[in-house]
């Protein structure tokens, strides 16, 4: 359990780039399959040939800002939708990851798997001080996944970042400022990558290996972390929808181990993340979560709690109630002359009429 919850946490840093490109910019972006294994074909090819595996790890998230960019530039520059942008990089970085792969080789040909076993890796210290696979370690791992949280929190909070997620808003008014949305879009999808590829490098040194197969399929994970995670603590801030995904991980993580741990079939995993995927989907647009409180509005039903307001305009009110205060037509009216008292405009016999037609003369 303890190791699932590590790998949880690790594929945190997966879900992250994923909410930059899914949710801030909302670009889908494919190329996250073949970056994730880039950076742990170039992570795992150095350290063999005896790099250090912190610079391996760096050099992996650097190769997926690189297959970023290039996904950006197909879409922005080259004018290709983004959904075939994102594939297009995805095929053409299966041959070159088992390139990399192959540079291990003496005679520099393609491989599709390099063991990592017995080679030094930025979690080799844990082992040798016997704390590998506790809760120490595990804590250790929450604590560097939630340095690249508030990273990742801080960069969205400053100019640039803001200008990222109005450019995913509404991309069009943040041009009308100046804002080249080009280069954010670029900027962004290299960012992701960029840290789904250091998840990549980081999970072939957890799990012993580099594989050209470990990132087929990945986006469902990640987008299964970044719903999943929100569903329940939702996005309105973002250090909360950060957090979101990062739990969203570790609880996609934990239910893959306890539908393993069940006895289901580990080829039906991919089956099992599709329909997580789709339930998160779905069960709130339904009203799963809010059936109860709104039942009885959906339900149209008129709840006898107080009168409801007339619906009626302001003007339309008011005439009903001007013709209701009207006097009766029997009634005679006070402008109108009555024959038993003097009209208030004629003269009074009393008046002398001279001086008034003096005047008017």
């Amino acid at each position: 359990m303890i190791g699932a919850l590590e790998i949880g946490l690790i594929y945190g840093v997966m879900a992250l780039g994923v909410y930059l490109t899914f949710r801030v910019l909302n670009f889908p972006d494919l190329t996250v399959d073949g970056s994730f294994t880039t950076g742990a074909a170039t992570a795992a090819a150095l350290i063999t040939l005896g790099h250090n595996p912190v610079f391996a790890t760096v050099a992996g998230g650097a190769a997926g800002l690189v297959a970023g960019a290039i996904t950006g530039v197909l879409h922005t520059k080259g004018k290709i939708d983004g959904l075939l942008a994102g594939i297009l990089t995805m095929i053409a970085l299966w041959s070159i990851n088992l390139r990399i792969m192959g540079t291990t080789k003496p005679d520099a040909t393609s491989t599709s798997n390099l063991p990592l076993l017995r080679a030094e890796t930025v979690f080799t210290p844990l082992k040798n001080l016997e704390i590998d696979k506790t809760w120490l370690s595990m804590l250790i791992i929450f604590v560097g996944v939630m340095i690249m949280k508030f990273i990742v929190d801080w960069f969205l909070s400053t100019n640039l970042g803001l200008a990222i997620q109005a450019t995913g808003d509404n991309g069009p008014m943040i041009a009308s400022f100046g804002v080249s949305t080009d280069r954010m879009k670029i900027l962004t999808l290299a960012l992701s990558n960029g840290l789904v590829a250091a998840c990549g490098a980081l999970v072939a040194q957890y799990q012993g290996f580099a594989d050209i197969s470990m990132g087929i399929g990945l986006i469902l994970v990640g987008l299964a972390s970044v719903i999943l995670g929100q569903a329940i603590f939702g996005q309105r801030f973002i250090w909360v929808a950060t957090f979101a995904v990062v739990f969203g991980a570790v609880l996609y993580r934990m239910i893959i181990f306890f539908a393993l741990q069940v006895g289901l079939d580990p080829n039906d995993m991919k089956l099992i993340t599709a329909l997580l995927v789709i339930a998160a989907l779905l069960l709130p647009r339904w009203g799963f979560l809010k059936r109860i409180p709104s039942w009885k509005d959906r339900g149209g039903k008129v709840t006898p709690r107080e009168t409801p307001p007339d619906p009626s305009p302001p003007g339309e009110a008011a005439a009903p109630a001007s013709a209701a205060t009207a006097p009766p037509a029997s009634t005679p009216s006070a402008s109108a002359p009555s024959a038993s008292a003097p009209s208030a405009s004629a003269p009074s016999p009393s008046t002398p009429s001279g001086p008034t037609e003096t005047s008017g003369r």
